[in-house]
């Protein structure tokens, strides 16, 4: 299967974040100014493996549940802002503007 016109943007927003920034999937389909959350959660199950989807997690700062390991390693390789816990992203700190 291939990526739909909506796919590839959602791909390319995702390239498009900086090493220590994140967004949630409802950010991206915000920015891209349509689809929702689900959608773009779907894209990348389908196609995300190849753009660094450690970088698009839940809004609560939570991880994709199917890499949670490995977007930890790729959230402290790149100091990315996390919690007190260290489990989750601090959003307020690392949510990427979009410019």
């Amino acid at each position: 299967m291939e990526p739909d016109e909506y796919s590839e943007a959602v791909l390319e927003t995702v390239e498009r974040i900086p090493p220590g920034k994140v967004l949630a999937y409802g950010d991206i389909a915000e920015l891209l100014g349509r689809g929702g959350p689900r959608q773009v959660g779907r894209v990348m199950s389908l196609f995300g493996g190849g753009v660094p989807w450690w970088r698009v997690i839940r809004a609560d700062g939570s991880p994709p549940r199917s890499g949670e390991a490995r977007a930890h390693e790729h959230w402290r390789a790149e100091g990315t802002p996390l919690r007190p816990d260290g489990r989750r992203v601090d959003m307020a700190r690392a949510r990427w503007d979009g410019t």
